[in-house]
């Protein structure tokens, strides 16, 4: 300590410094664990699959890894069939994009709102619920009668598939934040919107996160039957379309090609939560 009892200038940075580290040794375990898991998912998967091929043993119907790899890689024309893969990944990847989108900003306007006032939560709970609880496919020919066969019908569609679940879980971090939390603001002359802004959504990082969690392969979900229902185009359209044509090979690399996908972006996902809350979340002290 110095003369006037406080901490020398070296010492604060010392700490600093270890502070600093201990946070890089977190997000590097919380990397390893994040991929670690990855892996585990898709090995097990991947022996799940060969020997459900091995139990059915029915070579037209059920395709192993060999018969997906020798069709992206190993045929005569497998360069052919790879860029359509990639071509319909493409156009599905921009119908998930949008309706992750969509359905996200509408679920944190929303959770906002009805934070803020029970009269919201009234209207717009039910019909949420209504939306999650009826089934796309009976709700897809009014949805396409009014919004068309594009764009919009793609964002309401995959939007919807993300709406519910993820208000839900960002709702409730909002409101997990402490009334002394709120009550601070309130006495420096916050308004509620100042503690939602400042206290609540920092507070609802992790239920965010999780949201987006959960969100990623909802939206992939939500574009493949926008997509078979409404578009005709992408990894939705095409898996339909392959199935009709008994095209069984081509089915089970669109299968596997977007399930790898969705895994490699709930991971990355995954990854982008650890490195944001250890710089904002409760581990850095700022929650």
């Amino acid at each position: 300590m110095s003369e006037f009892g406080l901490v020398p200038l070296e010492d604060r940075r010392s700490v600093a410094r270890h502070v600093a580290m201990g946070r890089l040794r977190s997000v590097g375990w919380n990397l390893a664990r994040t991929i670690l898991s990855a892996v585990s998912v898709a090995a097990i998967t991947l022996l799940l699959w060969v020997a459900w091929v091995a139990w059915v043993d029915n070579d037209f119907i059920a395709k192993g890894p060999a018969d997906v790899w020798a069709y992206l890689v190993g045929d005569e024309d497998a360069g052919e069939n790879r860029a359509e893969v990639l071509d319909l990944l493409g156009r599905t990847l921009i119908d998930s994009g949008i309706g992750f989108t969509a359905g996200m900003a509408a679920a944190i306007v929303l959770a906002g709102l009805i934070v803020l006032s029970k009269g919201i939560e009234a209207a717009v709970m039910p019909v949420a619920m209504i939306l999650r609880a009826v089934p796309l496919i009976a709700m897809a020919p009014v949805i396409i009668l009014i919004f068309g066969r594009g764009f919009s019908s793609v964002a309401v569609i995959s939007g919807i598939v993300v709406l519910f679940p993820a208000l839900v879980t960002i709702v409730f971090g909002l409101r997990a934040v402490s009334p002394q939390m709120r009550d601070v603001v309130h006495v420096y002359g916050g308004s509620d919107w100042d503690a939602l802004r400042r206290v609540a959504f920092p507070s609802a990082l992790p239920s965010l996160f999780a949201a987006i969690r959960i969100s990623v392969p909802g939206a992939i979900t939500g574009a493949l039957i926008a997509e078979w229902l409404a578009t005709g185009q992408g990894i939705g359209y095409g898996v339909v379309s392959a199935a009709g044509r008994s095209q069984n090979t081509k089915v089970w690399a669109l299968v596997v090609v977007i399930t790898v996908v969705s895994l490699v972006l709930y991971t990355v996902a995954q990854i982008v939560e650890s490195f944001v809350l250890s710089r904002f979340g409760k581990e850095a002290g700022r929650a």
